[in-house]
């Protein structure tokens, strides 16, 4: 990253800089409450439960504790440590069950797109393993916004008032989510007493609090009332898990994902292209680079697709596909003055989630995203506990030959990842870009942003976006005619983001000089804060 001349003021916002801690979020009350944590003298693990917690009460659409997460870790001094917190499907699942029953396609609003929510289980770890606060001390804040109530801003709003449909269509998701029969809008305030007093307990109980007890019975006696497969002893079984993050070399710096069953191998791939082209700013025509990026995109994300699954189910060939050979062939297929056709996706869309990071004082960094899946995920609610539960079991196939099949105890495919930038051995970025199938070229966009053009994350994060997907070249509306024009010449079709697209949080470590840059979504309402 270069050191950033005065940019143009009338423009985007300035990132923020900060000597001792650093939180962005999506949110500003998360970004706070997570700043008030490092502020008390609690560590980048306290600060990022804190946050995560306040999100999953004030960005329901987005995530929640009926969710999943994935985290990425790295301590001062020492190697990435990758947590994948992401649920499995109920033990009694099987593609026979549902081809004898019809059943051809998970749908959203049925009790068999909710897979075991992983979130809380990962919290509970991470807090035990790496954190310095208590649990309970932790999600104080986000018990108290759910319990006295949080005043909506204006993203969220814009994401509720679209979600109204699912939200009637189960009583008890209309009862906690519609007060009078509506949703909330900007400035108005909403409780959620129920998730509250589940928040409390966890905090009391730790994991018992929400896989035994009364909230493990509640959630399943819904799903269960749906016809849903789910037992206690699927809540009880429940378990995150340590995993150590895939990664490849991009210019002098390495790039950790989480490995499967999430996408973030895809990001590495297009790097892995990429780094095979001069991209420096000026080297290229931004229409080459745009054209580019949806090229090695397209068949890093055709791998994805054949090959991506639960690596305890499914062998994923990851050495081979992160070989310079497997870039070498790629770039061979790749002509400048032609599109490919693109690749299809047979599955379900994949669209919200929450993505925050921090670093403290000691530089201990962390990546963190949580997702319900779509927004307000399944659109059930499990009634005394307030749990909303999300729809990744969308993310399996009935299909007896795919990777991806539905197998008991199977987690899905999932297309969050956090991800993090190290120099020489050292953090020196925790990054995340939300936005359902568009992380993966996201992520690769933001890194060569921030290698290859010297933006730093503010910059890196406001440049318009592009995605080449299901056939179509979709553009920000900042980028002009002629450029879409020369697209269009090569063969894409091209087409317009019709919604803000993504979302992403980065910052960066100056290690040399002790300096935090942190830089925080324009399309969302959040903030990077530090002191």
């Amino acid at each position: 990253m270069r050191a950033s001349p005065i940019r143009d003021f009338n423009v985007g916002r300035s990132a923020n800089y900060a000597e001792d801690g650093m939180v962005a979020t999506a949110h500003p009350r998360a970004t706070l409450a997570g700043l008030d944590v490092l502020r008390r003298g609690g560590n980048a693990m306290d600060a990022a439960i804190t946050a995560i917690a306040m999100l999953s009460v004030i960005e329901p659409q987005s995530t929640g504790i009926g969710g999943d997460c994935f985290v990425i870790y790295c301590p001062k001094g020492g190697a990435p440590i990758g947590l994948n917190g992401s649920g499995r499907a109920p033990a009694a699942a099987n593609v026979g069950w549902y081809k004898d029953r019809g059943i051809s396609k998970i749908e959203l609003r049925t009790p068999h797109a909710v897979t075991i929510p992983g979130a809380i289980d990962a919290w509970c770890k991470l807090a035990a393993d790496h954190g310095t606060m208590p649990l309970s001390e932790l999600l104080a804040p986000a018990i108290k916004a759910a319990e006295e109530g949080f005043i909506l801003t204006p993203r969220v709003a814009h994401d509720w008032a679209g979600s109204v449909d699912k939200l009637q269509s189960d009583p008890d998701t209309a009862r906690s989510y519609l007060p009078g029969g509506k949703a909330p809008g900007v400035g108005d305030k909403h409780r959620s007493p129920e998730l509250g007093a589940t928040l409390r307990l966890i905090g009391e109980k730790g994991r018992a609090g929400f896989y035994e007890g009364r909230v493990a019975e509640d959630i399943v006696a819904k799903l269960k009332s749906l016809g849903g497969l789910h037992e206690l002893s699927d809540f009880a079984a429940q378990e995150c898990e340590y995993v150590t993050p895939v990664q490849t070399n991009y210019r002098g710096y390495d790039v950790c994902e989480i490995p499967p069953n999430g996408q973030g191998l895809t990001a590495l791939i297009i790097l892995n292209v990429l780094a095979g082209y001069d991209l420096s700013e000026g080297a290229m025509s931004e229409a080459d680079r745009i054209h580019l990026l949806a090229e090695a995109g397209k068949a890093a994300y055709w791998r994805r697709d054949t090959y991506f699954a639960d690596q305890r189910f499914a062998e994923v060939p990851i050495e081979r596909l992160l070989s310079s050979q497997e870039a070498d062939s790629i770039r061979k297929r790749i002509r400048m003055d032609e599109a490919h056709a693109g690749v299809h996706y047979n599955g379900v869309e994949h669209k919200d989630t929450t993505y925050l990071c921090v670093v403290d004082k000691d530089r201990n960094a962390v990546s963190f995203i949580n997702s319900l899946f779509a927004g307000f995920g399944s659109g059930i609610t499990a009634p005394k506990s307030g749990v909303i539960l999300q729809n990744r079991g969308m993310g399996f196939r009935i299909d007896d030959d795919h990777p991806s099949r539905i197998e008991g105890g199977k987690r899905p495919f999932h297309t969050i990842i956090p991800g993090m930038l190290l120099k020489d051995g050292k953090a020196v970025m925790p990054f995340g870009v939300m936005g359902g199938h568009y992380q993966s070229v996201g992520h690769a966009n933001l890194i060569s942003n921030i290698i290859d053009r010297g933006d730093d994350p503010q910059e890196a994060i406001e440049r318009p976006r592009t995605f080449a997907y299901e056939g179509e070249l979709k553009l920000e509306d900042p980028i002009g005619e002629d450029i879409a024009g020369d697209l269009a010449a090569r063969g894409h079709v091209i087409g317009r983001f019709d919604a803000p697209t993504g979302g992403a949080q980065a910052i960066w470590i100056d290690h040399e000089r002790g300096v935090l840059i942190g830089g925080s979504e324009k399309r969302k309402d959040g903030c990077a804060l530090g002191y």
